[in-house]
């Protein structure tokens, strides 16, 4: 039996932390390496991991500085903690799987399974079985590939991909979908970004980021909306700091206070170490939640009427003219946006606003800087576009030190997209595969994840196959999430470590144990690397250093492809043989097929590799019109009756996506728990509820269905009023499949409606009506 045990839940309260990093987090980070391996292979990992001819860290998407710009430890306290939790020495063994029934795993917590270590060998388990079991290779593809066979459709299976797969597997895995008949390739963009993608698509043709590092460093003003640098992207605070350090300010917007936007201690620098840090953002806008669309709508409005006061001094008319399109009716609509309600939907003061408008007249050079904060609301789509019409008054787009900056928040989630993994890529793209491999591939849109969900709980799909990720714990309304993959036939998860979405079967479950970021990947023709692309769109190779934890492990570039031959034959004909052994060939057909990898395998073969040009950055939009695009966004804000609060989930600082490394979140001062819920003290008081109260959290959603989360301590806590905090995945559940993003399909996880109750309380039946126009 396994000695790893979940730590004792025991909650305790300290003040929040007002500075971020520093001694402690290296600390943190070498003491959690050490916890799950070798001094020598800690060392190996974090002296590799981000460097030109070392190891891409499989956490965040940020980039690295130049060659010749790093630091020896380019990584922060979670990639330190990130990589060495997949390096670890532990392993999942058979006589594991014969020990833990399914539904003892079931009930085990996130963090005890991902605790046992690298999974080993191939499992199954079959129709009726109360165990996992173990299956050679050739067995395991061989009866994925016969259940892919015999579905009456091929848009009866799903393909999900999870950001950490590399570009050459993703690649692959989009070329045997469509080869085999099907565009349903859910990602985990689809519930995160995906609000960013239409909203900049539709405005600058484009679904990336404009910026780089060196913009970010040159930047006269940076705003920070709806992100914690500190915890989820800890490097990007090495990039503000050098803003700050090069008379730049930041605008940090949130609806918690965070330490990282506070003071930053740069464990690297000396000044970080021994001195006080640098402070990061010059004023903090202490927003109401999903009222970011009303701060940039007025802030709109005050450049129009700034511009008003003093003709030809405030907006970029050139910019407009020449680049733009439908300025005139966006004017008009944002001269009206009302003061009263923008200070109901921030929760700000005027005079607040009126110091972030002057601190935009005094930049040249401004980029915002966004993440889930944004996404996840019901309009998350329109914020963006708001934002964007915002930098475009000033010409604040396509130019040095200025633009857009989504920030992604998993390794290669970009890179996957640009692979073509998404269900809805362009036929310009389809069109290039068909000339490359000489077949047609399917022009009907796929299924994304909440569809997904929707059609295996409805029967439509019944095979599902996730590379990557843990996809039952990162998807919303867990219950109806679980009960749509257990009516699959089959599901089939590629993975490194164990999580509960290998606990949540089909009638046939397959888990095939993949190679590591950090793990060598030989094949017949020798060491191969794989390559990947940042937000910043930056790609370049990934080079795996230790041994591979089991002989019985296969790439993910093998897994697909010999899955591909199995399932398709000769039909149509594609050398996945060829792609298995050598990954340059994988790259020299993605040179042919996707725009900017011209030449891919000499140019990544550079330290560094290449950044992909925005055409934003060369002045073109390809858009319908061949401009930017203005837009009007109807002012909107979640409506929350009394009563109730609006509920964000979010991550703790000892975690990564759904997988937690410890009971902490010690930068807010929450310790040994989870189930917590961070209100303000304000609100605790009408509410009747008192600190440290057990409460359940329950969600209200026009459907009636009763959706619950039991047995969270209350946290006083400096939240914005009218807002709760919770660590997911424990609170998916209350995340109702059916509130997403308008246009983007989006889970609403940042806007979710509840109502605490105490512990004995009656069960309301009360439903309130959660969005007002």
């Amino acid at each position: 039996m396994s000695s790893i045990e979940d730590p004792s839940d025991g909650l305790r309260v300290t003040p929040p932390k007002t500075w971020a990093a520093g001694v402690p987090a290296v600390a943190h980070a070498l003491e959690y390496s050490l916890s799950q391996t070798s001094p020598r292979r800690t060392a190996l990992t974090l002296l590799n991991i981000n460097q030109a001819e070392g190891i891409d860290c499989p956490g965040c998407a940020w980039p690295e500085p130049a060659p010749g710009k790093r630091h020896m430890n380019e990584y922060c306290e979670n990639g330190a903690k990130h990589i060495n939790d997949e390096a670890t020495s532990r392993r999942v063994t058979r006589s594991f799987f014969r020990e833990h029934s399914i539904a003892e795993l079931d009930g085990r917590s996130d963090y005890w399974l991902n605790q046992q270590g690298r999974l080993t060998e191939p499992m199954v388990k079959r129709p009726g079985a109360t165990h996992y079991e173990p299956i050679g290779w050739d067995e395991a593809l061989g009866l994925l590939a016969r259940e892919l066979q015999r579905l009456d459709s091929p848009d009866e299976a799903l393909f999900y991909v999870s950001g950490r797969l590399n570009n050459e597997a993703a690649f692959l895995l989009q070329l045997f979908a469509r080869a085999y008949g099907t565009n349903n390739l859910p990602d985990c963009s689809n519930m995160c970004h995906e609000s960013s993608g239409f909203a900049m698509q539709e405005t600058l043709g484009t679904g990336k980021g404009s910026v780089s590092l060196d913009d970010i460093h040159n930047a006269d003003l940076v705003f920070v909306v709806g992100q914690n640098p500190g915890t989820n992207h800890p490097r990007m605070l090495s990039a503000l700091e050098e803003t700050k350090r090069n008379g730049g300010q930041v605008v940090a917007v949130n609806t918690l206070p965070e330490a990282g936007l506070m003071r930053f201690r740069n464990p690297q620098k000396a000044r970080g170490t021994v001195g006080r840090g640098t402070p990061i953002a010059d004023q903090f806008l202490h927003i109401r939640a999903g009222g970011d669309l009303a701060l940039f709508q007025a802030l709109n409005r005050m450049l129009l009427e700034a511009e008003d006061a003093a003709p030809g001094t405030v907006l970029d008319h050139d910019f407009i003219r020449t680049r733009t399109t439908g300025f005139a009716g966006f004017a008009e609509h944002a001269r009206k946006v009302s003061w009263d309600d923008v200070l109901k939907a921030t929760g700000l003061s005027r005079e607040e606003i009126r110091q972030v408008h002057d601190r935009v007249l005094a930049g040249k050079k401004i980029i915002v800087c966004w993440a889930m904060g944004l996404t996840q609301h019901k309009h998350g789509v329109p914020t963006i576009r708001e934002v964007i019409n915002f930098l475009m008054l000033r010409g604040n787009i396509g130019r040095p030190g200025a633009g857009v900056c989504p920030v992604r928040g998993h390794s290669n989630v970009q890179g996957d997209r640009t692979m073509g993994v998404w269900e809805q890529m362009p036929q310009e793209f389809l069109d290039a595969l068909e000339r490359e491999f000489g077949f047609t591939p399917p022009a009907r849109h796929g299924l994304d994840a909440v569809n997904g969900i929707r059609a295996m709980h409805e029967g439509r799909a019944k095979l599902f196959v996730g590379v990557a990720g843990n996809f039952v714990r990162a998807t919303p309304d867990s219950a109806v999430t679980e009960e749509a993959m257990r009516k699959c036939t089959l599901t089939a998860h590629i993975s490194t470590k164990l999580n509960r979405s290998h606990t949540v079967c089909g009638d046939t479950a397959l888990i095939l144990p993949t190679l590591g970021r950090s793990d060598r990947d030989v094949q017949a023709t020798g060491e191969q690397f794989i390559t990947v692309e940042d937000s910043m769109s930056e790609v370049h190779a990934s080079r795996g250093k230790l041994p591979p934890a089991s002989p019985r492990l296969l790439s993910e570039v093998a897994i697909i492809s010999r899955l591909a031959r199995l399932t398709l034959g000769d039909e149509p004909s594609i050398p996945w043989e060829e792609f298995e052994t050598d990954y340059g060939t994988v790259r020299d057909r993605i040179s042919r097929v996707v725009p900017g990898f011209e030449d891919f395998n000499a140019r990544v073969a550079v330290p560094g590799g290449f950044r992909l040009t925005n055409p934003v950055n060369e002045g073109v939009f390809p858009t319908p019109s061949g401009k930017a695009v203005f837009t009007r966004n109807e002012f909107t804000m979640p409506h929350v009756p009394e009563g109730h609060l609006l509920l964000q989930t979010l991550r703790s600082h000892d975690q990564w996506n759904t997988v937690w490394y410890a009971p902490n979140d010690r930068y807010r001062g929450i310790h040994d728990a989870r189930r917590v819920v961070l209100v303000n003290p304000a609100d605790l008081e009408a509410l009747g509820i008192a600190d440290r109260d057990q409460v359940d959290l329950v969600s209200v959603w026009h459907d009636g269905k009763e959706r619950r989360a039991e047995g969270f301590r209350v946290v006083s806590y400096p939240a914005s009023r009218g807002s709760a905090a919770a660590y997911y995945p424990e609170t998916n559940v209350l995340v109702p499949l059916d509130s997403v993003a308008d246009i983007s399909n989006c889970p609403t996880s940042k806007g979710v409606l509840i109502r605490l109750e105490t512990a004995g309380a009656a069960r309301s039946e009360e439903r309130g009506a959660p969005w007002g126009e």
